[in-house]
């Protein structure tokens, strides 16, 4: 145990929670063990997550013919087994959630992707998922769009905890924050409670990285000055992108005008670090961890590179060397002319219908296999 990485860790302030989820490891006592043994933190879950869990799997197909016989569509069938499987995770870390004052033991489950631009809609999703899950340790996800931004600050007020997620860039993190703070002012206006109630904010690295990488090596392969530049930043931006951010962070909720909330009750909203595997094999496996640690700060990971980490992690607090650097890569990005708030608002958009993708064809999954039952029902 005290060799194990995510021990340390957990010493240095940092949580780890998995970005993954699936009815068997609940009931095996698999992620018991992860809560126990490598003091995993919480759980995060999206619509590629439950469609990767439910269709590369045969560990969904009875539920689902027992609840195509309840006369259910494929939405309503999917609805009944992410809130099962979210209850019984947030059943898991109840205890880790109590100990911690809330501080960590949570799990999330999103809103419907296609709400993604909608905020009327997301609010009313949001209300009706928080009130099925009954449960003080959720967070419902709500994509931080324009229009999920107004979205986070009403949810927040009324006490729903809510894990803001797709953020790519600076301008629009500090808009959650705002978005945050202002739920919460609004609260405390109210005369309601703030300790029971709190948000993460999800920055996604990799995939930012992924689409810059290869711009900037166009821009070497060009040759002069902005080739010069453009190999001094590659492979860096979304790390010194992190590093700017967790400032960002401090320097808001350590400030004395979030102290005097905090006073009442408010608990920051912390930094999760997502998007973490390594999408571009020569970066590194884990280098998307081993940059990014410091306290107050989540990382969630894949059970990929929960594996990986274990064996060849070297925790250190790292997240606020080099500042200097991390701060002239972003100013470099103008130098070489990467329009950096053209692709952060691509990489938004994609991530949003990538999720779309993932539902829509999870949809298609449960309805085609309500049809076989169905057919084999009628059959017999």
């Amino acid at each position: 145990m005290k060799d194990n990485p995510f021990i340390k860790l957990g010493a240095l302030g940092q949580s780890i929670w998995l970005d993954f989820i699936r009815n068997d490891m609940i009931v095996s006592g698999e992620l018991r063990e992860l809560i126990e043994e490598d003091g995993l933190r919480g759980l995060t879950s999206n619509p590629s997550v439950f469609e990767k869990a439910i269709t590369e799997s045969h560990i969904y197909d009875r539920d689902i013919r027992d609840l195509a016989l309840e006369k259910k569509n494929a939405e309503g069938i999917y609805e009944t087994l992410s809130q099962r499987d979210i209850q019984k995770a947030a059943d898991e870390f109840r205890r880790l959630y109590e100990m911690t004052n809330g501080k960590d033991g949570y799990v999330s489950l999103e809103i419907n992707p296609h709400l993604a631009y909608d905020t009327s809609g997301t609010i009313e999703e949001a209300r009706r998922l928080w009130t099925a899950l009954d449960r003080p340790n959720v967070f419902i996800t709500v994509p931080a769009t324009d229009q999920g931004l107004p979205a986070i600050q009403q949810l927040i007020s009324e006490g729903i905890n809510v894990n803001a997620t797709l953020i790519f860039g600076l301008p629009r993190y500090k808009q959650v924050i705002n978005s945050y703070i202002s739920g919460i002012t609004a609260r405390m206006d109210q005369g309601n409670p703030l300790r029971n109630v709190t948000s993460v904010a999800s920055f996604f690295l990799s995939r930012k990285d992924s689409v810059i990488d290869p711009i900037e090596e166009e821009f070497v392969a060009l040759g002069g000055e902005q080739a010069h530049f453009a190999t001094n930043i590659r492979g860096q931006v979304a790390i010194s992108s992190a590093k700017v951010a967790y400032q960002i962070y401090k320097q808001t909720f350590e400030s004395e005008q979030f102290g005097k909330l905090a006073e009442k009750g408010a608990m920051p909203q912390r930094l999760m670090w997502a998007s973490t595997s390594h999408e571009i094999p020569e970066s590194g496996d884990i280098r998307y961890i081993e940059a990014l640690i410091g306290p107050g700060t989540i990382n969630a990971i894949t059970p990929e590179m929960l594996t990986l980490y274990r064996k060849h992690g070297k925790p250190a607090p790292r997240l606020e060397d080099d500042l200097e650097r991390a701060h002239w890569v972003l100013s470099e990005l103008l130098e070489v002319g990467i329009d950096i708030k053209k692709i952060i608002s691509k990489l938004e958009d994609d991530g949003i219908a990538e999720y779309i993708k993932s539902f829509d064809k999870l949809m298609d999954y449960i309805a085609k296999k309500s049809l076989v039952h169905d057919v084999m029902t009628e059959k017999n």
